[in-house]
C-alpha cells in the first residue's frame, strides 16, 4: 500500500487506542496492567504494542483519567493495577457516544438505503 494509506492507518489506531484503554479498564472494577496490555496487544487489527500502551497509561494517569496502585506479589514483582477516575468514566462514556455516532455515520455512507 502507499505511504498515505499507512499513515492513515497509524493515525486511526493512535486515535482509537485511548478509547480502547478506557473501555477495557471500564469493563472491570480494576485492571492489572500486564493483563490489560496483553488484552490490547492481542486485539485483532488494533496492532498495539507494549511500547505504546505503557506511555499512554502514564499520560492518562497524569491527566487524571485513571488511578494506579501497586500491590505486592508473592509470585514476583509488585503488580500495578489501574482503575478509572470519575473524570475517566465521564471521558469513556463521552468517547463511547461519539464513537457510536461516528460508526453509525460511516455505516450509513458505506451502505446507503436505496
Amino acid at each position: 500500500m502507499s505511504d498515505g494509506f499507512d499513515n492513515w492507518t497509524v493515525q486511526l489506531r493512535k486515535g482509537i487506542l485511548e478509547f480502547c484503554v478506557l473501555s477495557s479498564i471500564a469493563d472491570e472494577e480494576e485492571s492489572y496492567g500486564y493483563e490489560l496490555v496483553k488484552k490490547l496487544v492481542n486485539a485483532p487489527g488494533l496492532d498495539a504494542s507494549e511500547g505504546s500502551i505503557y506511555p499512554l497509561l502514564s499520560r492518562m494517569r497524569k491527566q487524571g483519567l485513571i488511578q494506579s496502585r501497586l500491590e505486592e506479589s508473592d509470585a514476583g514483582p509488585a503488580r500495578k493495577y489501574y482503575r478509572l477516575t470519575a473524570i475517566g468514566k465521564a471521558r469513556s462514556l463521552a468517547m463511547q457516544s461519539y464513537y457510536d455516532g461516528l460508526t453509525d455515520a460511516v455505516q450509513s455512507l458505506r451502505n446507503p438505503k436505496k
